[in-house]
């Protein structure tokens, strides 16, 4: 089998979901089984979509929907790597691969300031996680395992990377000195940072937009089968 079925299975699959339906809570009930079975195993995932940067995260799009219906990404989480607050304002569903990650919800206070809620959890292989603007969308995540590589599954109800998105101010930040006081910039190129946004006071701007884009140029080729057709056919072998 080609080791890309898996994903191409995926693909097609939730292809027929966002062509039978466009309500969310459908669609996230629809799409959680098939991410499950998707990140049972993990030797589908090609190791150029697998590579940690030294610095920031990684985020390379592993296929988009012609009609931007949704896009499935890995997210790449090397040593120490987090993000800043920030919401994704489409459906989402996170499948852990391989790692851990911990994931910190956030909640505006009554001053629209950003505050965590609750206490932070732990994504391990095998689970998923849901974001959406009604059922919680704001949130951190961070690599749980200490001195080693993370990497997770998202698939998101459009191209994630083209999304008009926010990263946010948290409230503890006030109590920094000056601008820039916030936490440093983890994002780069397939992520947020908080670049530009301000600690001062309280006519400073709680979020800024930012657009995630992707870390990679090209995608997975889902779809040469000719592997897979020679295999089931070898007369043709060399034709």
């Amino acid at each position: 089998m080609n080791t890309l079925e898996p994903l191409r299975r995926f693909v097609r699959d939730v292809t027929d979901c966002v062509s039978e339906s466009g309500d969310e809570r459908v669609l996230i009930a629809g799409v959680r089984p098939l991410l499950e079975r998707l990140i049972h195993r993990d030797a589908w995932l090609p190791e150029s979509c697998a590579r940690p940067h030294p610095l920031h995260y990684r985020q390379y799009l592993l296929h988009c929907d012609p009609l931007e219906r949704f896009s499935v990404v890995s997210f790449v989480w090397g040593p120490g790597q987090r993000t800043p607050i920030h919401d994704h304002t489409v459906w989402g569903l996170v499948g852990m691969l391989r790692g851990a990650e911990l994931c910190q919800p956030y909640a505006p206070d009554a001053q629209g300031w950003m505050k965590a809620l609750g206490s932070p959890h732990t994504l391990h292989p095998g689970e998923i996680e849901a974001v959406s603007p009604t059922l919680g969308d704001v949130h951190t995540v961070a690599n749980a395992v200490p001195g080693k590589v993370s990497i997770s599954i998202h698939v998101y109800g459009a191209n994630i990377g083209a999304v008009r998105r926010h990263v946010y101010l948290e409230a503890k930040a006030l109590d920094c000195s000056g601008p820039g006081g916030g936490t440093a910039g983890t994002g780069g190129t397939g992520g947020p940072d908080n670049a530009g946004l301000s600690t001062g006071g309280r006519g400073e701007p709680r979020l800024r937009p930012f657009i995630s884009g992707y870390s990679s140029t090209t995608v997975p080729n889902l779809w040469d089968r000719s592997g897979d057709q020679r295999t089931q056919a070898p007369e043709v072998r060399g034709a």
